[in-house]
């Protein structure tokens, strides 16, 4: 069995793919959204080189639609997991993207068309940016097919557009179908590599910090997609209409904090949180930038360093936990202690960060259940040995990145890879012994 099923399709899952489709085994890649890249494809700049991310990403993600030993399955999650190692069957169910990939060139008309142009939050662009129902979420998505939100478009949930859609009428390709249903595919596969990634903390869980409430409050991905040339602002950063001047960062929101139960550190929340001070410092540079935070933990190469730059182009680092952001009349205050100085301040922001740490994705606990792969009291993926992160205790079945805990792109990467060498071993052995 030359077969090999990747659960997650982001830098993780693209990550494992092509290596074992590059030593000629045949890849079957499944994921939940309409596009490849994963919360990578989402951020600017990586730390601490400042490289642009998409720069990185894209030309693997092109990589991953175009090699010929890699079956991309997209708006798909696995069902049901039978078998064992060298010989598992899969089930695969293809939401209907109502749009047939086949026939879609990407040219755009129908999105054009939508009479929801410009009216539904992008979840892309975390809410910020719009989009319409027929969309593709980013102008890198691959495949770049477009895809029609069922629950927006109004053909599909309230019939109002079933006497002339104009998307319909608009595509010359005839690519649009209604009637398009959920399928399933099933597949047969000697090794599973997981590699469905994390979701970010949901501040809301933390209401002393006022997200939701206040608008000038915002997670650290909102503002990537702000200071993202191709995102909803084209890499302004504006809240509430204008430029902010006086902006704090906060640490540690949901990670190292016994009130929401998640006790570990996510590692790479210091480090992005520098890596936008900085970028919010070189896009506004009168703006006061105020990092506050509890420890500093710079592991990786070339992190310390760049913790030493962002100092030195004046962005403030105070040491200390918010205790409260809060609104005195058309005012933000950040209300926090400086455990240094051993003082306590109140101060005005025009923009709040969370540096929102990483927990386990909603649909990575659903895998648990089908595979049985066991947690740890983080609840993130475990094995039965700390040496062997990517091992899962089943035979056959591998794990790599993020599901398995918070880390940082280049350990992300050489964890895929270890996940893709050791399941290539098990599919040479199943092949040699006959069973494929």
């Amino acid at each position: 069995m030359k077969e090999v099923l990747v659960i997650g399709a982001g830098i993780a899952g693209i990550q494992a793919s092509l290596d074992m489709a590059d030593a000629g085994f045949t890849v079957h890649l499944v994921e939940k959204e309409a596009t490849v890249g994963g919360h990578m494809a989402q951020t600017d700049k990586v730390f601490p080189t400042l490289d642009c991310s998409s720069c990185i990403l894209t030309p693997k993600m092109v990589s991953v639609g175009q090699h010929p030993n890699i079956r991309l399955y997209t708006l798909s999650e696995v069902g049901k997991i039978e078998g064992e190692a060298g010989n598992f069957t899969i089930e695969v169910i293809r939401h209907p993207r109502y749009v047939d990939e086949s026939k879609c060139t990407g040219c755009g008309a129908c999105a054009e068309a939508c009479v929801m142009k410009g009216r539904i939050k992008n979840a892309f662009d975390m809410g910020i940016g719009k989009r319409g129902a027929v969309y593709i979420p980013f102008p890198q998505a691959v495949p770049l097919k477009y895809t029609i939100d069922p629950e927006t478009c109004l053909t599909l949930s309230r019939g109002k557009c079933k006497k002339g859609p104009p998307c319909k009428l608009a595509c010359a390709a005839e690519a649009i179908n209604f009637e398009d249903t959920e399928k399933t595919v099933t597949l047969r596969v000697g090794a599973i590599v997981i590699a469905t990634g994390y979701d970010p903390f949901d501040p809301k869980l933390k209401p002393e910090y006022g997200y939701g409430k206040y608008p000038e409050v915002l997670t650290a991905l909102e503002v990537e997609r702000l200071c993202s040339a191709s995102g909803p602002t084209l890499g302004e950063i504006i809240v509430n209409g204008k430029k902010p001047t006086k902006v704090f960062f906060i640490h540690c929101v949901g990670s190292r904090d016994h009130t929401v139960d998640n006790l570990y550190c996510s590692r790479v929340c210091c480090m992005f949180t520098a890596k936008q001070a900085h970028l919010v410092k070189d896009k506004v540079p009168d703006a006061k930038v105020t990092v506050t935070y509890i420890d500093i933990r710079a592991f990786g190469k070339g992190y310390e360093e760049f913790y030493n730059r962002v100092q030195s182009e004046g962005i403030i680092y105070r040491r200390g936990v918010i205790s409260e952001v809060f609104k005195k009349g058309d005012k933000l205050f950040v209300r926090g202690e400086d455990t240094l100085l051993g003082e306590t301040y109140e101060e005005v922001a025009d923009m709040v960060v969370l540096a929102a740490g990483l927990v386990q994705r909603k649909e990575g606990l659903e895998i648990i259940r089908k595979l049985g792969v066991q947690t740890g009291e983080d609840r993130f993926f475990t094995g039965p040995s700390p040496l062997d992160p990517v091992e899962t205790g089943l035979p056959g079945i591998f794990l790599a990145g993020c599901c398995v805990g918070p880390k940082d792109i280049p350990d992300t990467v050489v964890q895929a890879s270890g996940a893709a060498s050791r399941a290539m071993s098990v599919l040479a052995a199943a092949t040699s012994g006959g069973n494929g």
